[in-house]
């Protein structure tokens, strides 16, 4: 984790002072200051935004005390103050971590998730999205992922300028050099996607250890989420597959992969149990397309994840 960061931030250091050398005067300090308050201001409104999208509401202790009682006593073991726990009322199953300065931490679930999950598997997934909140994994996908956005948009704006600057284009704004530039951005986002991928099977380790029996529940919980994300409908508006995906990072699992995943089960009836559908995922084989997909996913692929999670529940001290 460390040496991955290490790395991006490496290489855009260096590819940065290459670029200033070669662009003259181009203003790259106005540019970073305008992507970094960007994407500051995105982290603190973007639970709201967040919110919107997910139709979030509060749930209230007397709504659902038993839930409200899970979040305490493992936001005890973990270490840290209870999130307000929220409600989705989408019929995707899912949960999610998120959270600003602004609004506190929150942790949400779906109702998709209450009507397919059982207790444990249920209490399972909160130790999942509260590992994310220990980890402070928020504000670490915030500052690696401002990275590519800041290329993309330098590179953007050099190639427009180069394009269109008329006599500015010998003062170094080079179109190539733009094209560059969001070249990349690209290459960055996939170490942004590689972080995101890691962050999920630490907070995956993180639910193993404060959850009794957590390998085993959130085994069928993962199970159950692919399985029943793959059989729903998809939305078929453009808008609503557009609401869907805009922050699937946050999600335990990826809904936009659901449905490939949903293809390595052979029981598609509703009434397979979860330790069914793990044991028909465990026994897919692990494909190339499989893992040139997992490259470019938020997410771990859902059969290396439960391998993963078969190890830890075979070794705890792993």
């Amino acid at each position: 984790m460390v040496a991955t960061l290490a790395l991006i931030f490496g290489l855009s250091t260096l590819v940065f002072g290459v670029i200033l050398t070669l662009a003259g005067t181009f203003d790259f300090v106005t540019m970073a200051v305008l992507v970094v308050v960007f994407n500051i201001a995105q982290w603190l409104f973007s639970p709201y935004l967040v919110g919107a999208i997910y139709r979030v509401r509060e749930m209230k202790s007397s709504e659902n005390p038993n839930l409200h009682k899970i979040v305490g006593d493992l936001s005890k073991k973990s270490g840290i103050s209870a999130p307000k726990l929220m409600l989705s009322q989408i019929p995707l199953p899912n949960a999610f971590a998120y959270g600003s300065p602004l609004s506190g931490s929150r942790v949400a679930v779906t109702q998709g998730l209450l009507s397919n999950l059982n207790d444990g598997e249920v209490e399972a997934v909160i130790g999942h999205e509260l590992g994310h909140l220990k980890h402070r994994d928020v504000q670490v996908m915030m500052v690696v992922s401002f990275l590519p956005a800041l290329f993309y948009y330098i590179g953007y704006s050099l190639l427009l300028s180069g394009m269109f600057g008329g006599q500015r284009r010998n003062e170094g704004a080079n179109p190539l050099i733009g094209i560059a530039f969001m070249a990349f951005s690209q290459v960055l986002t996939l170490f942004t996607l590689y972080v995101s991928r890691l962050r999920e099977y630490y907070a995956d380790r993180h639910s193993v250890s404060v959850v009794d029996n957590g390998a085993a529940k959130l085994s069928t919980g993962l199970a159950k989420i692919v399985h029943a994300s793959g059989r729903m409908r998809k939305p078929q508006k453009q808008q609503e597959k557009q609401n869907l995906n805009a922050f699937r990072a946050l999600f335990i699992a990826d809904p936009e992969h659901a449905q490939e995943a949903s293809a390595a089960l052979h029981a598609y009836e509703a009434a397979a149990t979860g330790q069914k559908l793990v044991d028909d995922i465990l026994a897919k084989k692990l494909t190339s397309g499989d893992r040139l997909v997992e490259v470019l996913s938020t997410h771990p692929n859902i059969i290396k994840r439960l391998r993963a999670l078969q190890e830890l529940k075979n070794n705890p001290n792993a």
